[in-house]
């Protein structure tokens, strides 16, 4: 999928939905996911080339971060240039062999935590404040809020697709 496809299944994914409950729900439907699962299970790739559970988890505690110097950068600085990431790269960096699931999963929730208690405190134009992303183009603080809500969703269905086929 390209970026336009990406953002179309993203306003899709949240459309009549509250995306703030969404993402405060994303860190509890990933933990009723992996409860009981072996980490060994939640490390294994479906497919050459894809990543595991863990590293999919590993790339939402990345895209968090990423998040949220984006949303502080567009409130302190409107108009301002957000730069793309190389998130391939950053899961590699991420050294998540050194953690279990869980504990990255953890962190994930905490970094989420973090941005909604930012996002709980912003005034009307605060929300309107906007960046100017290097593949997205213009974007709203409340259009990234919508698009982070549809990501994680995106991945929960990943994580429960993996899940799924390494039952059966």
């Amino acid at each position: 999928m390209n970026d336009e496809e990406y953002r179309l299944r993203y306003l899709e994914l949240t459309e009549g939905k509250d995306p703030l409950a969404m993402q405060h729900q994303a860190p509890v439907t990933l933990a009723r996911l992996i409860a009981g699962a072996e980490d060994d299970a939640l490390r294994r790739s479906p497919a050459p080339g894809k990543w595991s559970v863990a590293e999919i988890i590993g790339h939402l505690v990345d895209d968090e971060i990423v998040t949220s110097w984006r949303y502080r950068k567009m409130i302190e600085q409107p108009g301002c240039s957000l730069q793309s990431f190389d998130q391939e790269g950053w899961v590699c960096m991420g050294d998540l062999d050194s953690a279990s699931p869980a504990e990255i999963l953890q962190l994930f929730r905490l970094l989420r935590e973090s941005n909604l208690r930012l996002l709980a405190k912003l005034s009307d134009s605060q929300w309107k404040s906007h960046g100017i992303h290097a593949e997205r183009g213009r974007i709203s603080v409340r259009d990234l809020v919508r698009h982070m809500a549809g990501h994680d969703i995106n991945h929960i269905e990943q994580v429960e697709k993996i899940l799924s086929s390494s039952a059966a």
